[in-house]
């Protein structure tokens, strides 16, 4: 059995839980948090809960600790320290710091015989492959990813943090028209604006300036600035109804050309539809958790990413089961 241990228990953390109990090669064995452990009630309640700040006098108990924090300020500390005392994973997905935390986690991983997993997830991760897969074949491809129709739930905070604003949803949204312009295979040159559009639903407080929320919304840099944005101003109740889930969905398409004239086109199309982001981002740190078990236990250590695992690494079959079944 791979001893899994959980740090931070919000919707990823509760979700890892729950698709590790589901693994029957795996066991939940601690949960760690900076809460008060007493007060953290869990959906494995027999499994104790310690102090972050003293999982390393745990560090025996773990194999892989999977690491359920925020890309923004949890992940670039928490996954190097963690890497000192345990094998790692998480699922960094801020993209364009993805080389520093590498670096970081490697340095760590290294120096204490450890593996450390990065960025493991659908995006980046299982899209990821996806991506390199139609690059390597389709050598002059060109990638497009859409995400959606789907809740971000960063944009949904950035929105909770006007003034005036007593809770929120933003959808991702592509444009049918692009979308359907890729999967043709024409190859489109497309911009931002032209790729995805942005629904918000807003509840206001009582007496709040409506129009200075939106003009807040639709001009806030790195959000929404360069989008088509819809804000719509619905009750408490009707958010509480209709937009509490948090669903999500994708397309990675590489599309390319081949034949003396280039006269032939290929599409390469990948895509998920997900009622909960968070549950199945835990299922795919499960999966990679057990590369990663595998992986350490063969000697490797140091960073890893999605691009360093066999297939064959993440599955329970073994590979004559593989070969047999799926090949």
């Amino acid at each position: 059995m791979i001893r899994i241990g959980i740090a931070g228990y919000g919707n990823l953390g509760r979700g890892v839980a729950l698709a590790a109990s589901k693994n029957p090669d795996m066991k939940v064995t601690a949960f760690f948090t900076r809460r008060a452990p007493e007060t953290l009630k869990t959906v494995l309640p027999e499994v104790p809960v310690y102090k972050l700040e003293d999982a390393a006098a745990h560090k025996d108990e773990v194999d892989i600790m999977i690491i359920c924090g925020g890309s923004a300020t949890d992940l670039p500390t928490m996954t190097p320290m963690l890497a000192k005392d345990f094998n790692v994973i998480d699922s960094f997905d801020t993209h364009a710091k993805i080389p520093e935390h590498f670096a970081n986690v490697d340095a760590a991983a290294k120096a204490n015989g450890h593996i450390g997993m990065i960025s493991v997830g659908w995006d980046p991760g299982l899209f990821s492959v996806a991506r390199a897969y139609g690059l390597s074949v389709l050598s002059d491809g060109t990638p497009y990813t859409f995400w959606g129709r789907g809740v971000s739930q960063g944009h949904s905070d950035a929105i909770r943090r006007i003034p005036g604003v007593v809770d929120a949803r933003q959808y991702t949204v592509p444009v049918p028209a692009a979308l359907e312009a890729v999967r043709s295979g024409s190859n489109p040159t497309l911009t931002t604006r032209e790729k995805h559009t942005r629904e918000c639903y807003v509840v206001a407080e009582e007496g709040a300036d409506l129009a200075a929320i939106e003009t807040a919304i639709k001009t806030m840099p790195n959000y929404f600035d360069e989008y088509d944005t819809t804000v719509n101003f619905i009750s408490l109740e009707e958010l509480h109804e209709k937009h509490m889930g948090i669903p999500h969905a994708g397309h990675v398409i590489v599309s390319g050309k081949t034949g003396a004239e280039q006269e032939n086109n290929h599409v390469v199309e990948f895509s998920l539809t997900l009622d909960s982001n968070p549950e199945f981002t835990a299922c795919v740190l499960c999966a990679y958790a057990r590369a990663a078990y595998r992986m350490v236990s063969s000697g490797v250590t140091g960073c890893k990413t999605v691009f360093d695992v066999a297939p064959g690494m993440l599955s329970t079959l073994t590979p004559e089961e593989l070969r047999a079944h799926y090949l």
